[in-house]
């Protein structure tokens, strides 16, 4: 028996006009309008607008979580159910959404205040790296304060995050196939961010969060559960946590999973699984005509 993981992405995989084609149903419509109530804005608008302004963190985040979202409903409006849900960053807030830890409002109002959070942050730097040596980079992070893995993708990609001086140092020191330096205004998922969560923190704080249904597996502690409290603190440490995506698919396979879906915009997430589980069947569902009939 099909045993089915749904796996939502995060802040990169945006692209214009993603999620337009979902006005074509009632539940589309339904979301876009709960969403622009809540923001003050129209997604569908920034949506088929300026790029650079979609890229900006406090539109991109609430974008993709609604459109993802939505996705997720369609799914389930034609009864599918995955059996694991999980997300990269951003969209672990659309999988728990999907476990019925919180209604969509409640996750929306939590990332609208965690993205106008993250993008107030500065005087940081991010650098994603592809081709190096594990080891050394883990050798290279113990060395130098100021920097820290933020995201563990597979294990030939990963994200470095910290002050701009110690990434340059990393960068310095580290042999590299390939660098991106991350067009973001803070360092994400590191000890850096701990001002921007002690406030995040008090709001999330006062929202209840309901036994999952689903079990999900969170970035800072890639085992699965259903205790809400458990899950209401993995996601307040994932604002200065690491990503931990690689172990997170490695577990999907322990827990038996041997299909995935990737239900939101783009194809980021299926080609870092393709990578770590090669034989683990992979699904997109990012528009109305890739999902099932």
């Amino acid at each position: 028996m099909t045993k089915t993981a749904w796996i939502f992405p995060g802040q990169g995989s945006q692209v214009l006009g993603m999620g337009l084609d979902l006005l074509e149903t009632d539940q589309g419509k339904q979301r876009f309008q709960t969403a622009e109530a809540i923001l003050g804005w129209s997604i569908p608008s920034l949506c088929q607008g300026d790029e650079a302004r979609l890229s900006q963190t406090h539109y991109t985040q609430p974008c993709l979580y609604v459109v993802s979202a939505i996705l997720s409903d369609l799914l389930t409006s034609k009864g599918y159910h995955p059996n694991l849900v999980a997300g990269h960053s951003l969209g672990e807030y659309v999988a728990l959404y999907t476990a019925q830890v919180f209604d969509f409002e409640t996750g929306l109002r939590l990332v609208q205040q965690r993205s106008t959070l993250m993008a107030q942050a500065s005087d940081g730097k991010m650098a994603a790296l592809m081709g190096f040596d594990r080891d050394q980079l883990k050798q290279q992070l113990a060395q130098t304060e100021g920097v820290v893995l933020a995201n563990d993708n597979h294990d030939g990609q990963a994200v470095i995050s910290g002050t701009p001086t110690a990434v340059e140092t990393i960068l310095g020191q580290l042999k590299v196939k390939r660098v991106v330096e991350l067009k973001v205004s803070g360092a994400f998922h590191s000890p850096l961010m701990a001002t921007a969560a002690a406030d995040y923190q008090k709001m999330l704080s006062q929202v209840t969060f309901h036994p999952a249904q689903i079990p999900v597996i969170s970035n800072v502690e890639p085992q699965p559960t259903q205790d809400p409290a458990l899950l209401q603190q993995r996601l307040i440490e994932q604002m200065t946590g690491p990503v931990r995506w690689r172990e997170t698919v490695l577990v999907m396979g322990e827990q038996g999973i041997t299909e995935a879906l990737e239900v939101g915009p783009g194809k980021v997430l299926t080609g870092l699984v393709k990578r770590i589980c090669p034989d683990m069947n992979l699904v997109n569902i990012n528009s109305l005509d890739s999902l099932p009939s």
